[in-house]
């Protein structure tokens, strides 16, 4: 494993002290409620309060302007208070915003991740152990009775659909205008979108050229949600969908016309090894000397921050849990060993684009 500089000083060397590892350790034993008290000092508007006060705010003043009991405003804030989100003086009793505080306040990613692992994992992430032990997703039942969380996407309910999409699109979209000068430096007719969900990323190509088709590959429940976002859209009658369940041994891939591009954004993090490698497979079947197959996924190996990582390899439990019990972020190299086996090569890779994404671009081995 090659790590990045930040990574490999934090990943390789014990630097807490002793009290501090212990802090670190309670405060995981106790993960859950100070994660709901975060949750609810900034749903509520009281991080907002001591972020805009100039002195700082005392409890009975959150209450009156929050209009939530002092009761609550008070134990909320003595749980920020010792979980590292917010300072005191004592002589005043008076609170305000640590540094951390102001991140869980104003940083959009933060907020996008708190949502996200409230309305989507919270309740599922009970299940995970079984979720770990039976490689399936158990925390799933908590919503419905799907295989994956992908064939039940349009029927959870409205905050967790609304969650997972912000997740999905906010990590992706960030990436989408350096990833298109890379696709697009090669001459790209046809693009083939494997994973296209709704259509976010052939919106962007028949946007960014206005000869490029594009060829959405996705289950039926995923094209028609497609259908409904791209019609009428500019450029919308140059993407048409093809469904197909990229696990199904019989599936093939659209030979006619050979695709100058294919496209993987954030899919495959979403199988296990094996079922990457016969995805990959069906990939370069259709795959001309000529055409390329682009890979953007966040490599948790290859982030330029440290904190960056931990989001990626704690997202990994969410996989275990709720989507579909066998997949994970993967390392550069464990998605090298999947490309490999499938006859694929990779030809350059692409680091910090948006939000820590790499773009792999990969051709067929001759």
């Amino acid at each position: 494993m090659k790590l990045t500089p930040a990574l490999e000083k934090r990943y390789t060397a014990d630097t807490l002290s002793a009290r501090e590892a212990q802090r670190l350790a309670e405060l995981v034993a106790f993960g859950p409620m100070v994660f709901q008290a975060a949750r609810l000092l900034r749903k509520w508007g009281l991080l907002a309060l001591m972020r805009d006060s100039d002195d700082g705010m005392t409890t009975a003043e959150m209450a009156r302007l929050s209009g939530h009991p002092p009761y609550a405003v008070g134990v909320l804030c003595e749980a920020g208070l010792t979980a590292g989100l917010l300072l005191i003086n004592p002589q005043t009793e008076r609170y305000r915003l640590s540094k951390a505080g102001w991140f869980l306040q104003t940083d959009v990613l933060t907020g996008v991740n708190m949502d996200f692992n409230h309305d989507v994992n919270y309740q599922g992430l009970y299940h995970l152990e079984q979720a770990l032990d039976e490689e399936r997703p158990a925390g799933l039942q908590v919503f419905g009775q799907w295989p994956t969380i992908y064939e039940g996407l349009s029927e959870l309910p409205p905050a967790a659909q609304r969650s997972w999409f912000a997740f999905d699109h906010f990590y992706s979209d960030s990436a989408f205008d350096q990833a298109l000068d890379i696709v697009f430096s090669r001459p790209t007719r046809h693009l083939m979108d494997i994973g296209g969900n709704t259509g976010r990323w052939a919106r962007r190509c028949v946007g960014h050229d206005d000869k490029v088709h594009v060829t959405v590959v996705d289950l039926p429940q995923q094209l028609d949600m497609l259908r409904r976002q791209t019609q009428g859209t500019p450029g919308g009658e140059r993407i048409d969908g093809y469904a197909a369940d990229m696990l199904d041994a019989t599936t093939c891939l659209p030979a006619t016309p050979a695709p100058d591009a294919i496209w993987m954004s954030q899919f495959l993090d979403c199988f296990a090894p094996d079922q990457i490698v016969a995805i990959l497979q069906k990939a370069a079947q259709v795959m001309t000397p000529d055409s390329r197959l682009y890979i953007m996924e966040t490599l948790w190996d290859r982030q330029k921050y440290e904190p960056a990582a931990m989001c990626l390899t704690q997202t990994s439990l969410y996989f275990a849990a709720m989507a579909n019990g066998n997949s994970k972020m993967y390392t550069t190299d464990q998605l090298t060993a999947c490309l490999e086996s499938a006859g694929l090569t990779v030809e350059s890779l692409h680091d910090n684009l948006g939000h820590g994404h790499t773009v792999m671009v990969c051709r067929r081995k001759d």
